[in-house]
């Protein structure tokens, strides 16, 4: 069975964490559609979905362009205000260095990842900087959310990856 581009039913999601990851999911999914690393995120601030992004470093040719950037950046605006104490962000993969830095510096109470990144996960898959305690500010996290369903658009992505070159020999 394809599942390419598909969500968990509804009546499977048990909690408020496994709602929004699905959130999180269709931003995902929107990145494999643009050709992007497909990373969703979303931030929760009072029970609702104040802000919603997905990776874009192919189209804005940045780096930085990461979902998780993209969406603090966002919901700082929403709120007319970089600190983001109360809120919290869900992300389909498990941030890198970078976004776990923005994490901290904007203040965001509360992480929820979803899959593991072995490459540049920053909650233990490669490196753990939330296990050290920050002077200023500390993020509470949940791991492994909806994993299989958040590694799923990553796996389609890179297979079609590797499709698309072994094509091109």
């Amino acid at each position: 069975m394809n599942r390419e581009m598909t969500l968990p039913s509804p009546d499977l999601l048990q909690s408020d964490d496994e709602r929004f990851m699905v959130e999180a999911l269709k931003q995902a999914w929107k990145a494999f559609a643009a050709g992007e690393v497909p990373v969703g995120a979303v931030i929760v601030h009072d029970g609702r979905v104040i802000a919603r992004a997905y990776n874009q470093v192919e189209l804005l040719q940045d780096a930085t362009a990461h979902a998780e950037m993209l969406v603090i950046g966002s919901a700082a605006q929403a709120l007319s205000g970089w600190r983001l104490e109360g809120c919290t962000l869900y992300s389909t993969l498990e941030p890198c260095c970078m976004c776990a830095g923005a994490l901290f510096l904007s203040r965001v109470s509360r992480l929820v990842w979803g899959a593991p990144d072995i490459r540049h996960g920053a909650n233990g898959s490669f490196i753990d900087v939330f296990s050290l305690t920050h002077p200023i500010h500390n993020v509470e996290v949940t791991k492994n959310v909806l994993r299989e369903w958040c590694s799923l658009p990553m796996q389609q992505f890179f297979k079609k990856q590797r499709n698309q070159r072994s094509d091109s020999i």
